[in-house]
């Protein structure tokens, strides 16, 4: 057997060489990543924070509303690769790098191409950069030199090393510049073409990848030839490449370029303010708005607005039933109009409501069981404790009902409502519902604040006033969808129905109504307006199955706006509002099964049924709660009639007896009394089928007879006055109430002129020519009237 022996594959020296050279390389390998380590320690990355820089605030679909600038006066919306157009991607890595997912941040070929260029011309023509070589000279100024391009390839080694290919291609996407202030390709979309990245066209994808080339010379918006031969230039490389079609990039080149202006949105500013102020590291803020009702809202505000005086502006809040998310939010009419205050939220700014608060009281006293909708108040000159209401039109109407008293926003019956349900509790139920009053300092509830002598929010209202659509239960408006809606019970259903089905019946004739017929459009809204004193603020709220609108208008700084009210100012825009709105179909919203009709009648307030037909002097259908059927509110003062059902003993002649008077021959009567402030605008048989018979011959006064009776002296009824030759001024009387004991009321045609002590003196002015109807009241009940004829001078 022989033995064999294997050669080495290498003679010795070869494998010394061989292993020197592997040691030298390792060793090589070891020292470039030390000094790698080293300079990348010395020499670190300054990558753009994450949680600083611009801020943008959008609209729920995206549509950004207001941009604001980052400390360097930079425009940018944060976007990522997976937000933007799969076109735009397409066209940017295939035009600017097409092996951006294989090389290790730079592409050596891409460099001796660019170095080659260099050498013959001396200058760098084509720099070879990747996206990650972009990148590195986006976030960290670089020469356009030879030393410069080292440190820009050195600086796109150390992002390949610190950074994926997905955070490299994002930092370009909201980095690259685009030309002015934009930075990052979604503002670049929103400013020049008015879109979001994600939805852009073959042609729009080309234009943006080319763009940052050179962002000054082919702005679209100022160079278009420019832009439009690199963005052609694109859509060569494209369709050379395959990777559009050759049909796809002939309707992209036969797209104009049209930019438009460059300039950052502004629309819902004092609500993106607002919520930048709520979230100031928040770098993307999505909102409830809808951008387009939103653009014509303040669109037709502003055409609105500018009818009226030159310093008042207005706020507009529309909010969606359903989820109480805004869609609309307008604090101003105009957004930085020193004149009109337009850096000043009104949706936020606290003022007084005006009327607007009636609504909620009349719900209250409805489920109180206090009223039902055709109770029968009274609307008179009446005094509460030393505080005496008038009505916005200084006339008073006698009778009304609860409906008609809250349609037409009377004052003293409203008072007359809070009084009985009371202040405090009042003010502690709207703070229950989202509506926190605010009071003078020091001052507790009282009766003026349901005539605006408080201070609210546009927006608490508006979330108060969503409770007539959604069962009585109010909320707060939201902003965001983060934001709770903090539901709270206001009202029942039925009392929420109640009030607003009265409120959606306002006929047009009524004050306070608009113009005849113009209302028939808006039957199914249910609409209410206030005016604060001194028309410092103009209101109105409105109602429909899926919205509730709030406007005011008037001026910032609290001064008057003479002859600006709800009614004339607020409620015209509400309606224009209301119908650009989306709508469901008109049905009436279902009625609660807590809600009946029933028929009552006045003045005891009792059903129909039930009332003996010689007591019914007048016939109402009324929405009843619960069943509650109240009778009519008791008189106040111990010197004022008692209304209701008087039982009488009269004799044969119909006399009343009183106390111990008796006669041979009695009956017993039974009398429906009017309230005794509403007695001067009853008509002449109702005045007489309440009247108190005359006491018996013989019988001592009993406690009906307390209203004394009185007479107005100075005129004599009917009487005619003409007015002197030459003379161009009002005439002018002097009254007295004779027989009165207490204070006494005066009214010409309705209207309160003033008041006179027992049968103190006043004066009352007659305007102009015409009819007049004076009359006195007092504080008792009592009370006359006379009318009188004004004629001009002879001629």
């Amino acid at each position: 057997m022989t033995a064999t022996s294997s050669a080495p594959l290498l003679p010795a020296p070869c494998r010394s060489r061989t292993w020197r050279w592997l040691r030298g390389i390792v060793i090589a390998t070891i020292a470039l990543l030390l000094a790698a380590f080293a300079l990348d320690r010395l020499f670190p990355l300054h990558l753009p924070a994450p949680d600083t820089g611009s801020t943008v605030v959008l609209a729920r679909d995206g549509t950004p509303l207001r941009a604001f600038a980052d400390s360097d006066g930079v425009w940018r919306y944060p976007t990522t690769a997976k937000q933007v157009s799969p076109l735009y991607l397409q066209a940017l890595l295939n035009y600017e790098d097409r092996w951006f997912y294989r090389h290790p941040g730079v592409n050596p070929y891409a460099l001796l191409r660019g170095l080659g260029g260099g050498l013959r011309h001396g200058r760098i023509v084509s720099g070879g950069s990747t996206l990650s070589m972009q990148v590195a000279r986006i976030i960290q100024p670089i020469p356009h030199t030879f030393r410069g391009k080292l440190v820009q390839i050195l600086r796109a080694l150390q992002l390949e090393a610190h950074l994926s290919k997905a955070q490299i291609l994002d930092l370009y996407l909201n980095h690259a510049p685009f030309g002015g202030p934009i930075e990052g390709v979604e503002a670049a979309s929103w400013a020049y073409l008015g879109k979001p990245a994600a939805r852009l066209s073959h042609a729009e994808a080309a234009l943006l990848a080319v763009l940052p080339q050179s962002p000054s010379r082919l702005r679209p918006d100022r160079h278009a030839q420019a832009a439009r031969a690199a963005r052609d230039k694109v859509l060569g490389r494209m369709r050379d490449l395959g990777v559009w079609s050759v049909a796809e990039v002939h309707g992209a080149a036969i797209e104009p370029v049209a930019a438009r202006s460059l300039r950052a949105p502004l629309s819902a500013a004092l609500l993106a303010e607002r919520l930048h102020r709520e979230q100031p590291a928040a770098r993307r803020i999505t909102s409830t708005i809808d951008a387009n009702l939103q653009r014509a809202a303040e669109e037709r505000v502003g055409a609105y607005l500018s009818r009226l005086p030159a310093h008042t502006s207005a706020a507009l809040l529309v909010v969606d039933n359903a989820t109480l998310e805004a869609r609309v939010y307008v604090g101003t009419s105009e957004y930085a109009d020193p004149q009109r205050h337009g850096y000043v939220d009104m949706v936020r700014a606290p003022r007084s409501p005006g009327s607007t608060l009636k609504p909620f009281l009349y719900g209250l006293a409805l489920d109180d069981g206090l009223i039902h909708s055709q109770s029968l108040l009274v609307d008179a000159p009446q005094d509460f404790g030393g505080y005496k209401p008038g009505n916005f039109d200084e006339a008073f109407s006698g009778p009304v009902s609860a409906a008609e008293a809250l349609q037409r926003s009377l004052n003293v019956p409203a008072v007359d409502v809070l009084d009985r349900v009371g202040p405090g509790r009042f003010v502690a139920r709207l703070a229950n519902g989202g509506i926190d009053l605010g009071l003078p300092d020091g001052a507790t509830p009282n009766l003026s604040i349901i005539l605006g002598g408080a201070s609210t929010r546009l927006e608490n209202l508006v979330g108060a006033y969503t409770a007539f659509a959604n069962g009585g239960i109010a909320g707060t408006p939201r902003y965001t969808t983060e934001q709770p809606a903090r539901p709270r019970r206001l009202l029942s259903p039925g009392a929420a129905w109640i009030i607003r089905d009265v409120l959606a019946h306002n006929p047009a004739d009524v004050e306070g109504a608009p113009l005849a017929g113009a209302i028939n459009r808006h039957e199914r809204v249910a609409w209410k307006t206030g005016t604060s004193y001194g028309y410092r603020d103009a209101w109105s709220l409105g109602v429909t199955d899926r919205w509730t609108v709030g406007v005011w208008i008037g001026r910032p700084d609290g001064t008057p706006s003479p002859g600006q009210y709800g009614a004339v100012t607020a409620l015209p825009l509400l309606f224009q509002i209301v119908d650009m709105l989306p709508q469901r179909d008109a049905s009436a919203p279902a009625r609660p099964a807590s809600v009946t009709s029933g028929a009552i009648c006045w003045p005891l307030g009792g059903t129909l049924a039930a009332t003996d037909p010689a007591l019914c002097r007048q016939h109402r259908t009324a929405w009843v709660l619960d069943g509650a059927l109240p009778p009519t509110f008791a008189e106040r003062g111990l010197d004022a009639w008692s209304a209701g059902l008087l039982t009488l003993r009269v004799n044969d002649q119909g006399q009343r007896l009183s106390g111990a008077c008796h006669a041979r021959r009695e009956r017993t009567i039974r009398l429906a009394r009017w309230p005794a402030l509403a007695t001067p605008w009853l008509g002449v048989d109702d005045r007489a089928r309440s009247a108190l018979p005359p006491l018996a011959p013989g019988c001592a006064a009993d406690a009906l007879n307390r209203a004394s009776p009185i007479r107005i002296s100075g005129l004599i009824d009917g009487v005619t006055l003409r007015r002197a030759p030459n003379s161009d001024k009002p005439l002018r009387v002097t009254l007295r109430a004779l027989g009165a004991q207490a204070g006494v009321q005066w009214l010409l045609n309705g209207r309160l002129q003033g008041s006179s002590e027992a049968d103190a003196a006043i004066a009352i002015t007659l305007p102009q020519a015409g009819d007049y109807r004076i009359t006195a009241v007092a504080r008792d009940g009592a009370f006359a009237t006379l009318t009188l004829r004004v004629v001009g001078p002879p001629a």
